[in-house]
């Protein structure tokens, strides 16, 4: 299927996705609304997964912190959804992995 094809299916798809929303009664749609938000939960956990899976333990990280400025440090710790990232001041930061980069040396 080619580009513009695939484009103009999407938006059609998405039309008929807004025209039976609206026939929707409350119920319905607070259903819905529950397995739309379940989705958008599984579909960032995958995102920080990828994110995560380019970092090891004591990989040395930067990312940008409170008031703009560079910070440093090494990753002591890979959780679900951030790593923990000790600075040389002793300082522990959670960082979600998408802020992170390698350090530049």
């Amino acid at each position: 299927m080619t580009r513009e094809r695939q484009s103009i299916q999407t938006w059609l798809d998405r039309d008929l996705a807004t025209q039976a929303i609206r026939q929707l009664g409350e119920d319905d749609l607070v259903f819905l609304n529950v397995q739309i938000v379940e989705r958008l939960k599984l579909i960032a956990q995958a995102h920080s997964t990828v994110d995560l899976a380019r970092f090891s333990l004591g990989d040395r990280v930067q990312f940008t912190g409170p008031g703009g400025r560079t910070i440093h440090g090494v990753i002591i710790k890979l959780n679900k959804k951030t790593a923990g990232v000790q600075t040389a001041d002793g300082r522990q930061w959670k960082v979600s992995p998408s802020l992170l980069s390698q350090a530049k040396r």
